[in-house]
């Protein structure tokens, strides 16, 4: 059997192997005459995944060493960092992760090596045997997070002093890792934070502490992920949430269930506003259903069968039961609806259908609720309760192609409408574990979409597995202004729902034939849209999203009236419009009006008030003086409605 090794290439650094299986082992791995060699450089996503992998090594013996108590969960590399989680007698404060990192550096400038040592599991249990999670893992396949076991060998990483040769510290790891800590830049590491976490992500185990921590092959890349850390922290919607009054999460309602005021809920209607009149022009009809069904329809789509742990719990109505206890009316139970498209089905089997009204396209932005655990809720954009944008498109198979491709059109177009326009789609296919319907009919569906995905001249990436479990998907991945990429659109080819709910249409040759259904929510949800673009402008909207588009700075209290008639004139076109009457001073008027990330401000002073005129101010700081009333208006309408993103 053929076993490609890897090597990991920086200056003349080479490390790293991976076997036949798929089990990526290190340069202590044996390798056969019939192996190949690869070098991957330090820098690509696989040598940064051994970087990292090698430093939550290095923290773990830091913690043991400043905290011998302490029992070892698991470490492994993930985007940007790593992580290691810990049994400790108390959480760690910030001064802990301080001197965590002080030794961390201490034992990168000891020069440790990494040595791999084959272990049977008896020699395992025994080497380990005051590290009960360990043991736990030890006769496991593991998962993908979980680096210490898989493939066909036990194996044990020691760090070793380069100099005597003496063990320092080991952990149960299948690797790879850096031949020694000198491929560890000692000024290119941080550990950033700690949370709680539940061993193996399971909140029925224990709660253990996290430690997050980061690497990179330099000090200049981290100091350039540091402050792109920062700049995504000012950017964070929940933080420009609260400083521009736009929504907001009481308490007393409960965790990832968002309350809109006045002003968020400006920006959510123009952006919804928008949406209905290009869907009205994509030939979409609109539709509306409950918020609440009976448990029957779930289990006819099959969602209580393959979905039910992200579905709220059921109530349980209608019921009816004497005096005595006796039973007089049997209840039912009632779900929340996570999914619109069952409701749907329901409209289309209504009434009889013809080829003549397919492709129907029906529309609707559609509130659904999801139990998604208290750990990834975040913000808008992981919440338990929010509005789809929510179409499925009901046509022919010979219908499917072109439906797909102008659906797809139609989405990326709206989507650069809203100022998203770097781009890449990606195609998750059949998980057989997890799905349902004959194969014949996913590899139709599946060439369908990257038929259609390929017409858009995009990148498209494949994603394996990862497909809903009714159908394949391709989704749309849009980059915002600080290169972070979001998962926007989706689109399912979906047969299966159609066979499940029975759904037929009467073919042009008279016989009854079953249509396909195409899954499409355009911005996945409101909130979460509305997140994106939050943190994509920074809260700076375009003028034609933002909540308060132009605001009057009288210079005194003298010219507020004068401002007022300015504003009912732009009030006229609908523009939205204040005038800051406050005491404050003009400059303090200014920078509030800048704060709140206002396009335009308008300021008027006596000589303004003489000429008919106002002195003109851009959200950047630019100004022009002695701008007619009439020239004002125009410029800003017609900003307005060209949707420019200035």
């Amino acid at each position: 059997m053929q076993r490609t090794a890897f090597g990991i290439a920086g200056g003349d650094r080479s490390m790293v192997a991976a076997s036949s299986n798929g089990v990526v082992g290190d340069l202590a791995t044996p390798i056969s005459p019939d192996d190949t060699v690869e070098l991957i450089t330090i820098g690509s996503a696989e040598g940064l995944a051994i970087l990292r992998h090698s430093t939550a090594h290095v923290l773990a013996q830091a913690v043991q060493d400043i905290f011998p108590t302490t029992k070892l969960g698991i470490g492994p590399p993930i985007k940007d960092g790593f992580y290691y989680d810990f049994d400790v007698e108390r959480p760690f404060t910030p001064e802990d992760l301080a001197a965590l990192e002080k030794r961390m550096v201490e034992i990168i400038k000891a020069g440790q090596r990494f040595v791999r040592r084959v272990v049977s599991e008896d020699e395992a249990v025994r080497e380990l045997a005051a590290e009960p999670y360990k043991l736990r893992l030890i006769g496991s396949s593991g998962g993908a997070d979980v680096m210490e076991v898989g493939g066909s060998e036990l194996t044990i990483y020691d760090n070793v002093d380069a100099k005597t040769g003496e063990r320092c510290w080991g952990d149960l790891c299948r690797g790879p890792h850096v031949p020694s800590m000198r491929y560890i830049p000692q000024n290119a590491i941080k550990l950033m934070r700690t949370s709680a976490a539940y061993w193996l992500g399971d909140q029925k185990n224990e709660s253990l502490q996290r430690v997050y921590g980061t690497a990179w092959p330099s000090k200049d890349e981290l100091k350039a992920h540091l402050t792109f850390l920062e700049e995504a922290e000012r950017r964070d919607h929940r933080r420009l949430g609260a400083e521009m009054d736009l929504f907001s999460f009481p308490e007393q309602i409960g965790s990832g269930l968002a309350v809109f005021h006045p002003k968020g809920g400006v920006v959510r209607r123009v952006m919804e506003d928008y949406s209905r009149k290009r869907h009205e022009e994509g030939g979409y009809e609109f539709v509306n259903t409950p918020h609440i069904t009976k448990a029957a329809l779930f289990e006819q789509s099959g969602h209580l069968d393959w979905y039910a742990e992200g579905m709220y719990p059921p109530m349980h109505l209608d019921a009816e039961i004497d005096d005595e206890g006796v039973v007089r009316k049997q209840g039912a139970d009632y779900y929340l609806k996570p999914m619109n498209c069952p409701m749907h089905n329901l409209i289309f089997s209504s009434r009889g259908r013809s080829y003549r009204e397919l492709p129907l396209r029906l529309f609707e932005f559609g509130t659904v609720y999801r139990y998604e655990k208290s750990g990834v809720v975040q913000g808008l954009t992981r919440a338990r309760g929010f509005t789809q944008d929510d179409a499925h498109i009901y046509c022919t198979k010979e219908q499917m192609p072109d439906e797909l491709d102008r659906l797809l059109t139609f989405v990326l177009n709206l989507l650069r409408d809203y100022g998203l326009t770097d781009f890449y789609l990606e195609l998750s296919t059949r998980n057989p574990d997890k799905s349902v319907g004959e194969e014949a009919e996913w590899v139709e569906a599946t060439e369908a979409l990257r038929e259609a995905a390929s017409k858009q001249n995009l990148e498209l990436v494949l994603d394996e597995g990862g497909a809903a479990f009714y159908g394949p998907k391709v989704s749309v991945q849009a980059k915002d202004a600080i290169g972070r990429t979001w998962q926007m659109s989706t689109i399912q080819v979906d047969f299966q729902l159609p066979q499940r709910f029975d759904l037929e249409f009467q073919g042009a040759d008279g016989n009854r034939q079953r249509p396909v259904m195409i899954h499409r929510a355009l911005f996945g949800s409101i909130e979460r849209f509305f997140a994106v673009l939050l943190e994509h402008y920074a809260g700076a909207f375009p003028p034609w999203l933002a909540p308060v588009q132009v605001i009057g700075i009288p210079i005194t209290d003298s010219h507020n009236d004068y401002l007022q008639g300015v504003a009912e004139k732009l009030r006229e076109f609908g523009v939205r419009v204040e005038v800051d009457t406050s005491d404050d001073r003009m400059q303090k008027k200014i920078r509030t009006a800048q704060k709140s990330k206002v396009p335009f401000m308008l300021i008027a002073g006596d000589e303004d008030v003489a000429e008919g005129a106002v002195s003109f101010r851009y959200r950047d700081g630019t100004q022009k003086n002695g701008v007619s009333i009439a020239d004002a208006v125009t410029e800003i309408t017609g900003v307005i409605a060209s949707r420019a993103q200035v």
